[in-house]
């Protein structure tokens, strides 16, 4: 696994991350307990439908969530950066999924082939839910490469397309990213200046906002990729797109609720 790195942008504090880790992990854990599995789609255990989201418990109708405080430490996290390359849909959407991921993951790829498009075209395009992707590597050099890339393709405005094509077959877990294979997904992603590509990928830039996103993703224990947050609400693993429109759908709600008593 790869080095966290050291982070050069003003952060929360190690005692801060430590803490949120601790939270974000209990809760998954106490999740896989309370359901009796853990992810199937996170371990490649299984892979039905039907198998039971990993997420926090939901209270029962009119309870009070005693996770409440946790999820928003954790909602914090979504930077909500207008120039953000790594990242679709509005700024200011009253939802953000934030999805930590590696490009060697299969689990990633069932993701961004299944449910992602089912997402954008739902939630992205009328403007309730914003994406914003954190490079996780997990597979070692082969998958920083990968992950270089996407940034450096995200440079020319490019990164979605990168990460379409990059999920867009299954077994990059065998076929890897040799440079010969990162330049053929580059180009047709449409990655105009090759020259520059490779220029940003081997860039301190790249390095540091690969390090950046992984940083924070230990820091919250999101050790697995695919790991997501829905407005601070953990979800762990490829799960079916119901389960993404569930959380989305009621992250939308309380949001609108809490803007009507300000």
């Amino acid at each position: 696994m790869a080095s966290n790195g050291n982070k050069s942008t003003p952060g929360p504090s190690p005692d801060t991350r430590r803490n949120r880790g601790i939270a974000i992990g209990a809760l998954v854990l106490v999740a896989a307990l309370v359901l009796g599995i853990l992810s199937a789609f996170a371990t490649g255990a299984g892979s039905s439908d039907d198998t039971p989201a990993v997420t926090a418990e939901t209270p029962g109708e009119g309870s009070a969530d005693p996770n409440a405080d946790t999820y928003a430490q954790l909602a914090e996290l979504a930077r909500r950066d207008k120039d953000d390359k790594l990242a679709m849909g509005r700024a200011d959407a009253p939802v953000v999924l934030i999805e930590y991921a590696d490009f060697k993951c299969p689990f990633c790829g069932k993701f961004a082939r299944d449910t992602e498009p089912e997402l954008v075209e739902e939630y992205v395009d009328k403007g309730v839910l914003r994406i914003e992707w954190r490079n996780l590597v997990v597979f070692g050099e082969d998958s920083a490469q990968a992950a270089y890339a996407s940034w450096a393709a995200g440079q020319q405005g490019r990164f979605w397309q990168f990460h379409e094509v990059a999920f867009s077959e299954e077994g990059n877990m065998k076929k890897g990213y040799s440079k010969e294979r990162i330049d053929a997904i580059a180009e047709k992603a449409g990655v105009k200046d090759m020259n520059r590509f490779h220029t940003d990928m081997e860039s301190y830039a790249a390095k540091q906002s690969v390090e950046k996103d992984q940083e924070e993703a230990y820091g919250i224990g999101a050790t697995s990729t695919p790991s997501f947050l829905v407005n601070g609400k953990p979800i762990a693993g490829a799960q079916p797109t119901e389960v993404f429109a569930e959380a989305i759908e009621a992250a939308a709600k309380r949001a609108e609720a809490e803007g009507s008593d300000k």
